[in-house]
């Protein structure tokens, strides 16, 4: 699925920043494919850039409107349809991340028809996946696996991605959820593919390789997740991971959504080690990538030194800290 760019975020009128989490994803990472933000009256989510227009959006370049929100089952509101037909008129592609396809609005189906426009529902992709295989296939690659959902696991495969590619490694961000998709422009939601073919639409995701390159892989859910367990080994047996990093919010006791307990570090650790040797026999834990944001500079230096004692590997934080230490380490083992 290939997004084209630069984007208009629509934020609709949600009633907080969270609800925006998908725009305010882009907007941090790929601020300059931002050209402003489109808010309802009664929006209460700001990304910090521009509010346009339509016009003044396409004016200014704007290929895509993103709706870049997220809301309680994933639905469109009817009031919204009319900005989306008026997007497709003025020229613009329009895409989701929500459950319902675009498509399935007769209004904005038939908009996009007329401008000869592409409407992209990045939950749901056209391929055609294969079961997996687990044969094991050339190239390297590193996935971000969670104690919990919602930890820091695309963040982490963004910022490992970035501080490969500075230091002139051979590297891909391999997305695997909406916002990821919308960051890269390309990738899969693995999440909406049917169960038999998770593992396969992975190695669709991660194919054959240059022996040197990387493929960084966005984490999706948790082995130890009642809800989510089984996208989250999926993703593990078809991504055939060499490394993976092991992501964790501090202040967490229990898992997301679920009364279930959250699982140390080390349980984590195990748990995908043992199941990931099933299509990788030599996979291995390199670091530990820590969302420190609940906790002030001092606490969180502290945290991380004290974990970097316990595991014996580096413990970062990859937006505040930085994660050179983890691709140091991934050199030193892997000599890439």
């Amino acid at each position: 699925m290939e997004i084209a760019k630069p984007y208009l975020l629509f934020l609709g009128d949600v009633h907080d920043q969270l609800a925006a989490k998908t725009a305010g994803g882009i907007v941090d990472w790929r601020p300059d494919w931002c050209v402003g933000q489109l808010r309802l009256e009664g929006c209460n989510a700001d990304l910090g850039i521009a509010d346009v227009t339509i016009d003044e959006a396409v004016a200014k370049g704007a290929k895509t409107m993103i709706v870049g929100v997220v809301n309680a089952g994933g639905v469109m509101p009817d009031h919204w349809v009319r900005q989306i037909v008026a997007a497709l008129d003025a020229g613009m592609d329009v895409a989701t991340g929500l459950h319902k396809r675009l498509s399935s609005t007769p209004e904005i189906a038939a908009a996009a028809e007329r401008n000869g426009r592409k409407l992209h529902d990045v939950r749901f992709s056209e391929q055609v996946f294969a079961t997996g295989k687990g044969t094991k296939r050339p190239g390297l690659r590193l996935l971000a696996v969670g104690t919990d959902c919602s930890v820091g696991k695309k963040y982490t495969a963004l910022a490992l991605d970035q501080e490969m590619r500075d230091r002139g490694i051979k590297s891909e961000f391999c997305a695997t959820g909406q916002t990821g998709i919308f960051i890269s422009s390309r990738g899969i939601s693995i999440d909406a593919v049917v169960a038999d073919f998770i593992s396969g639409a992975a190695e669709w995701l991660t194919p054959d390789n240059e022996p040197d390159a990387w493929q960084v892989v966005e984490g999706q859910g948790s082995l130890f997740h009642p809800s989510f367990a089984g996208v989250t080994l999926g993703l593990l047996h078809g991504s055939q991971p060499d490394a993976f990093v092991v992501c964790h919010e501090p202040t967490r006791t229990n898992m997301r959504g679920v009364p279930a307990p959250l699982p140390s570090i080390q349980e984590v650790i195990d748990l995908v080690t043992l199941q990931g040797r099933l299509t990788n026999p030599d996979i291995r834990c390199i670091g530990l990538c820590i969302n420190t944001a609940a906790l002030n500079d001092e606490d969180a230096k502290d945290y991380l030194a004290k974990l970097e004692a316990e595991y014996g590997m580096p413990a970062v934080d990859p937006i505040r800290t930085g994660a050179g230490p983890i691709v140091d380490e991934l050199q030193k083992q892997f000599g890439s």
